[in-house]
């Protein structure tokens, strides 16, 4: 049963303006090492850095009114092995998923040059 979805959309221009004021500081307290790893392979990372950053904010806005609380870093977007985007929570963000029986997280995301969106549904098996 669907019991949440959530969409975002962010200009990539807003994640190369918060790189040029903060630099590792805003990449480090937003993104896993696991996601840098994989942005700085690609071509296009500030692309996949807002596509990733949408992923995350739709995924809180799936959630509902739980935002306080829930760091976009506990909200890991990777890939599979076939490039399929899929989400890892950690910390508050599992706590959460745990104790409201979130079976699943399915997202997608794409980008242009000039935009990056994602939406999120949550799943949960009854």
């Amino acid at each position: 049963m669907i019991i949440g979805i959530g969409i975002d959309i962010i200009e990539v221009s807003r994640i190369k303006k918060a790189l040029d004021m903060w630099g590792d500081k805003f990449l480090n307290r937003v993104f896993t090492k696991r996601e840098l790893s994989y942005t700085n392979k690609k071509k296009f990372s500030h692309e996949n850095l807002a596509a990733r950053f949408a992923c995350k904010e739709s995924v809180l806005k799936a959630f509902g009114d739980t935002r306080v609380g829930i760091r976009l870093k506990s909200i890991e977007v990777l890939n599979d092995l076939k490039g399929k985007p899929e989400v890892i929570l950690h910390k508050e963000a599992k706590i959460f998923a745990d104790k409201n029986n979130l079976d699943n997280i399915m997202v997608s995301m794409s980008h242009t040059n000039n935009y990056a969106v994602s939406n999120a549904i949550l799943w949960r098996n009854e």
